[in-house]
């Protein structure tokens, strides 16, 4: 035997124990940790997942029958139900332009919903199950997280109907926040949470969870040619516009004619001018012939208050241009550089 065969065997031979039998312990130890949260994750959420399977009409000038009744069309999605009353929060783009609308609970259980409010811009919908408490059955909604503490790198799960595959359970990270996404509407939605845990057709409407099960993002869309490049609605823009949908069914905004993202603002800034948030909404972009572009706003401007009220990031920015801004002179202080500025603009209504 020479020297290299005697290596191999003294490596390879499970009569001798490893070197360094700690470092595999360790390994071990991680890897069941990281399997018990997901695995205690999913136990937790996956009672309130639903397959939605939709019937919706072609549009006119599509295909219709010998009869001249207008053709439907089959699709599904995933979602998850939100409330004990039955309340089930989706993407607007498995919903729309419904005719009818089917839920699968996770025990099973089929029944009819109806659409509440969907909004294209963001592409969320909102949908109540009939009847949902039936056979002494009761709904278990899910518990909803704050997507502003989220932090690239932390583990994210998602779980949902990829190609009617009901409860199908993916893994990774949040790859990246504060990204922007063109919902099917044209507008982008801002502060995408980016993530590397597989959804496939079918995903759309499901819960991207921490691990603890809580949703902190509503699963939305792939880019087709990549791989690992998937995408979530952060919650708290999801909490925002359901409570609208509920109140009107649909949302009505004003705009200013930015594309902004979330990001820190430095702590020097920060206790400078005694800011009560630590973060803003950067301004990325300013459309031309907006209220932004005629306010003097800029690109690389961090907005961070609108009419008095703190502007943490993208969510707050949504969350405080309401109609009630429409047509209305407001103050939107900005940073610019290290400087504080005021700048007065008149928020016009979305198209």
């Amino acid at each position: 035997m020479n020297i290299h065969e005697a290596a191999t065997l003294r490596y390879s031979s499970p009569l001798i124990p490893a070197e360094h039998p700690h470092v595999q312990n360790t390994d071990a130890s991680l890897l069941d940790a990281y399997s018990a949260a997901v695995t205690s994750a999913v136990e937790r959420i996956s009672p309130s997942v639903v397959h939605i399977e939709v019937h919706q009409k072609v549009h006119p000038g599509g295909d219709r029958t010998r009869s001249g009744e207008p053709r439907e069309r089959a699709g599904s999605g995933s979602g998850f139900v939100f409330t004990p009353d039955g309340l089930i929060l989706t993407n607007s783009h498995v919903v729309h332009d419904a005719a009818r609308i089917a839920v699968t609970l996770a025990d099973g259980h089929r029944r009819p919903a109806t659409l509440i409010g969907d909004d294209p811009a963001s592409d969320l919908a909102v949908i109540r199950l009939e009847e949902p408490n039936f056979d002494e059955h009761v709904l278990t909604p899910a518990t909803l997280g704050d997507s502003q503490e989220l932090r690239p790198g932390q583990i994210v799960i998602a779980i949902g109907a990829p190609y009617g595959f009901q409860s199908t359970v993916t893994a990774g990270v949040v790859s990246a926040l504060g990204r922007s996404l063109r919902s099917y509407s044209g507008r982008l939605i801002d502060d995408v949470i980016q993530t590397d845990a597989s959804l496939n057709p079918g995903n759309s409407g499901g819960p991207l969870v921490d691990s603890s099960g809580r949703v902190i993002g509503v699963n939305t869309a792939t880019i087709l040619p990549a791989q690992g490049i998937c995408f979530a609605i952060g919650i708290n823009t999801a909490k925002f516009v359901a409570s609208r949908l509920l109140r009107d069914g649909r949302i009505r905004r004003s705009f200013i004619g930015v594309s902004a993202q979330t990001v820190p603002v430095h702590r020097r800034v920060v206790r400078f001018y005694e800011l009560t948030r630590e973060t803003g909404a950067l301004v990325l972009s300013v459309e031309e012939a907006s209220p932004a572009k005629r306010s003097g706003l800029r690109e690389g401007d961090v907005i961070i208050a609108l009419e008095g009220q703190p502007v943490a990031g993208v969510d707050d920015l949504h969350r405080l241009l309401t109609e009630v801004r429409v047509a209305v002179s407001s103050t939107l202080t900005v940073l610019r550089y290290t400087e504080k500025l005021e700048l007065r603009i008149v928020p016009e209504e979305a198209k």
